[in-house]
């Protein structure tokens, strides 16, 4: 089991590797369409846990937006594709 402290190194970690990998993505966007473009991670885990950040990022975002809603739906996310292989029969 990892520690509270390792948790969120490994969510920070994840974090940059998003920025990284639409970093490029934004790069064109700002040059085909000529439009300012923001990258902001939304990091939730399987389990429903989230970043230090999330808040703070979300609020970046326009609209209205629960973080206990998107906690649910991963949750239940994880929890279909649980239940879709444990019925698979290998």
């Amino acid at each position: 089991m990892l520690s509270q402290s390792q948790m969120h190194v490994m969510m920070m970690m994840m974090m940059v590797i998003i920025i990284i990998k639409y970093k490029s993505l934004c790069i064109e966007i700002q040059r085909m369409w000529n439009l300012k473009c923001t990258i902001v991670p939304v990091i939730i885990g399987a389990t429903g846990i989230v970043t230090r950040t999330l808040k703070k990022n979300l609020e970046t975002i326009p609209g209205k937006h629960s973080i206990d809603s998107l906690q649910k739906t991963a949750i239940l996310g994880t929890s279909h594709i649980i239940r879709k292989v444990l019925q698979c029969e290998a």
